[in-house]
């Protein structure tokens, strides 16, 4: 199990996944007056010039982060049946793509989802950490692909 290459390209999703899930900021946005900060809880304004919280607006996104990291971590211990965790493979991907579509249209577009007319927007770190992880998916769907064929080859020379 664990010297299988999609074991360890699914941990690794599974341990950019965690960080995001402890609410690094993944996007901010600065008007004139406040700073919107964008994290996997919620959306917190802060003032310019202090670190006191106006106001939060709970936006959970902390639910699907960790939805992405329980069906990795169901796709690692189903090792056993390889048709099922191909096909777990491929739901993790499309729902890892979906949601990587969510957060570039939130970073596009989020200023509008707040009500305000923003400056200046920045990605974080947790943004950049949430893409980060996607390839390792893909690379975990061909080496279950790979797994497949090799067992497939196998079982016609027996």
């Amino acid at each position: 199990m664990i010297q299988r290459i999609q074991t360890v390209y699914l941990a690794i999703a599974i341990i950019l996944l965690s960080i995001v899930t402890f609410g690094v900021e993944i996007v901010s946005f600065t008007n004139d007056t406040s700073r919107f900060t964008f994290s996997s809880y919620g959306i917190t304004e802060y003032p310019i010039d202090s670190e006191t919280v106006v106001s939060h607006h709970t936006f959970p996104i902390f639910i699907s982060t960790i939805g992405l990291i329980m069906l990795c971590f169901i796709c690692i211990m189903s090792y056993k049946n390889l048709k099922r965790q191909y096909k777990l493979g491929r739901t993790i991907f499309g729902l890892y793509f979906l949601f990587v579509v969510g957060i570039i249209l939130l970073t596009i577009m989020g200023d509008k989802l707040i009500g305000t007319e923003t400056s200046a927007r920045e990605m974080g770190v947790g943004f950049i950490l949430f893409v980060a992880g996607f390839p390792f998916t893909f690379l975990a769907n061909t080496g279950i692909k790979r797994d497949k064929r090799l067992l497939s080859s196998l079982d016609r020379l027996r």
